[in-house]
């Protein structure tokens, strides 16, 4: 190979590698975010199942205070 096309080979590589690291960069980026997205809703479903669950024992414990329904009586 000759000088001229040896550096253009460089070149061409040196360029490739800018640009591999330049889509590289936005991926990663775009990945974070992905990630900080999961994070978020799987807090705000964490914040709906454990009101859900709270719910749930607040009326467990209501219906357990609640007195029990006595049978009439009948008279003699």
């Amino acid at each position: 190979m000759s000088d001229d096309q040896e550096r253009s080979l460089r070149q061409a590589a040196q360029a490739n590698r800018e640009r591999l690291v330049a889509h590289r960069e936005g991926v990663m980026q775009e990945e974070a975010e992905k990630a900080v997205d999961v994070r978020q809703n799987m807090a705000r479903l964490k914040e709906q199942r454990l009101a859900k669950e709270a719910q749930g024992a607040r009326t467990a414990i209501s219906k357990a205070n609640q007195p029990s329904a006595s049978k009439p009586r009948r008279f003699r």
